[in-house]
Order: C-alpha cells, then structure tokens, then sequence
C-alpha cells in the first residue's frame, strides 16, 4: 500500500514544480488507478477514492444491482455488465439490498502487479503532462506580441532558447538584429511573434526584428503611449537599418515627436542602445494621407503629394531633382518604409519626370 504521507509529499512537489493544481493531480492519479485496475482485471467496473487530508488511496470493484431477469425489445435476455450484479446475487452479499443500489468490494492495490503499475504510471505522466501544458498555455497563452524578458539558455546552429521562467522561448538566430551578438546567460528583451499549443509542447517563437518590437520599446519608454497622451499609428522597419515609427497626439499642447525623443534625446537614445544604432524617425501621424505621406518620406522636403486612387491607396509624390534621392532612399529604403507605414501605393517622381506625363509641380 501506498504511504499516505509521502504521496501527499509528491502531490505537493508537483504541484510546486509543474505550477498544476491539487484538483488535478488528484483525479489524475485517481484515474490512474482505474486504468490500472481495468488492465489486471479487465474489467471496467472500477473506482479510485484518494483522501486530500491523509493521502490514503483505495481502489474499488463496484457493481449496480439490476433486475435477476432482463429483456430487450425482442425479448432476448440481457447479460449483466462488469458493473452490474443480479439482485439473487446481491442479496447473497447483503439482504436488504434493493435494486438500484451500489456495491462496492474494496481491491488490494498490491494485487495489481507490475504491468498494472507500470500502466497507473503512463497515466499520470501523461496527465501531469498535459495539466503542466495547459498551465504554461494559460500563462503564456496572451503573451502574443508582447514584449518579454529572459535569459539565454541555450543555443544550436539554427537558434537561441531563452528562458522564460516556465518555457524556453525559440529566437532564431534569423530574427537577431543583423550584427548583434548574444551571450550566453545574458538577459534579453524579445518580442513574443508566436504562441502555438498545437504541436506536442508549447512553442513560443520569438524576435528581435519583428516591428512588433519597436513598437513595444517605444511603449516601454514612453509612457504618454502607455496613458493615452500619445497613440501609436504605425511601424515599418528593416532591422539594423531603419525604422519608420507614427505617431500623434489628441492634446494640442503635447508635440508626439519631441515626447518621444525625450530630454536631451534620453527616450529614443535608449530605444537606439538597444536595437545597437538602428536609424529610427519619428514621423507625425496626419489623417490627410498626402501630409501623412509628405511626414514619412522625412528627411526629404519640398515635395507635392497627389492621392492619385483612394480607394486602391495610391499616390503620386513630385519633388525636385535634390530631393529625390532622399525620398527614394539608399536602395529604395526610405520610399519602401514611407509606403509600409503609410499604407499607400507610393510613386515618386522628379519634376521633370512628371511633366513628360503632363503633371506640374506648383507651389
């Protein structure tokens, strides 16, 4: 027989170290039991009680006392189930049994042997497992596009496992910030771009060059986006190059770019250390879409926007042979990010350009 105290001592540490609850490890050792119980016997009328207080465990044959003569509808006789017995035969056991009631006969729990066991023991690893899953599900299970912080634990040629607290979060080494390097043991902020229960584990994918992870630091650092004061509109980034980041303000007297780049510059110089020198331009947010794009092709000027197709999001930016380039970008950066933060279909030409089509520039 299984001491008491001691398997309320395993309960406990199961408890504390897979994060389940009592309830849980209680029915899961209880159906255990049963599951036991119907491999030696091949039969399913058993039932497992656990005292919580002392531990103590019993294991039951049960049966349902029926009627000595049954017949269904062709009247064919029905043979009892394993967990019916006869009334004649109940009576044997106790006289003033009625049908209707329950007998139970209490089983050794020795008795079950060694493949018995080995069976009570698959069961409760797999419940254990599955409770552990839905505990860590329930607590990582909103987490998605969140920022987190952890510790790196591990490594292989492909990825980084950071340390979660109750899971190792998967960083492949393809969503690092280009040029960046991860020590071992070190903490790191990440950005959660996955929680999946649908394999046989949980897997929480993370990153580092999501814009997902931009926008989170700036909520991080910023807390007039945290209390409404500031709203965030978009992000567009290219990680290690440059980030695009929109934002605006219902308070006439609070200027979103200035808040956001701090004091003396603190607030985005620490958004910067820890992206290692990402390029980031605030942009002021606009509800006309041509000033909107206007803000986001910074650090050009002098341009004229056309909202060439509302409904498709396109546009036409016409600017002079100086600005040009700065609009474009280097290898079509700036205009690329203009168009993700923006949402608009953007072509830029130069005032020549455009008057070949028979479009002018005018102040």
């Amino acid at each position: 027989m299984i001491n008491g105290k001691e398997f309320l001592k395993a309960v406990d540490f199961i408890i504390k170290e897979k994060g389940v609850s009592e309830e849980v490890v209680f029915s899961s050792m209880e159906l255990a039991l049963v599951s036991a119980y119907r491999k030696h016997t091949g039969k399913s009328n058993g039932k497992a009680v656990i005292d919580k207080k002392t531990g103590e465990i019993h294991v039951y044959s049960y049966w349902i006392v029926v009627e000595d003569e049954r017949c269904d509808e062709d009247g064919d006789l029905i043979m009892p189930a394993d967990n019916e017995i006869t009334l004649s035969e109940a009576r044997l056991k106790d006289s003033s049994i009625q049908i209707g009631d329950t007998i139970q006969e209490e089983v050794t729990t020795e008795d079950f042997g060694r493949v018995a066991a080995s069976t009570a023991k698959q069961v409760i690893i797999q419940k254990m497992r599955e409770a552990e899953r839905d505990s860590i599900m329930g607590e990582f299970g909103d987490k998605q596009d969140e920022l987190l912080i952890g510790t790196v634990a591990l490594e292989d040629p492909d990825n980084y496992y950071i340390d979660l607290g109750r899971v190792n979060g998967i960083l492949p080494k393809k969503d690092i910030i280009p040029g960046e390097k991860i020590e071992m043991g070190s903490q790191i902020k990440v950005y959660v771009s996955k929680v999946d229960n649908n394999g046989k584990s949980l897997l929480v994918l993370l990153s580092r060059t999501h814009y997902g992870f931009i926008k989170r630091l700036f909520e991080l650092e910023i807390p007039e986006l945290s209390d409404g004061t500031l709203l965030l509109y978009s992000v567009a980034r290219e990680a290690g190059s440059r980030s695009k980041v929109a934002v605006y303000s219902n308070h006439p007297k609070v200027d979103p770019i200035g808040a956001c780049i701090g004091e003396k510059g603190s607030r985005i110089a620490r958004i910067m250390e820890e992206v290692h020198g990402e390029k980031i331009d605030i942009i002021k947010y606009d509800k006309d879409p041509s000033v909107f794009i206007e803000n986001a092709l910074s650090p050009a000027k002098n341009l004229k926007v056309v909202i060439t197709d509302p409904k498709k999001q396109e546009a036409l930016v016409i600017t002079d042979q100086a600005n040009f380039s700065l609009a474009i970008g280097k290898k079509g950066q700036n205009a690329k990010l203009a168009s993700r933060l923006t949402h608009y279909k953007i072509d830029i030409k130069t005032i020549e350009q455009a008057s070949e089509y028979g479009i002018y520039f005018r102040d």
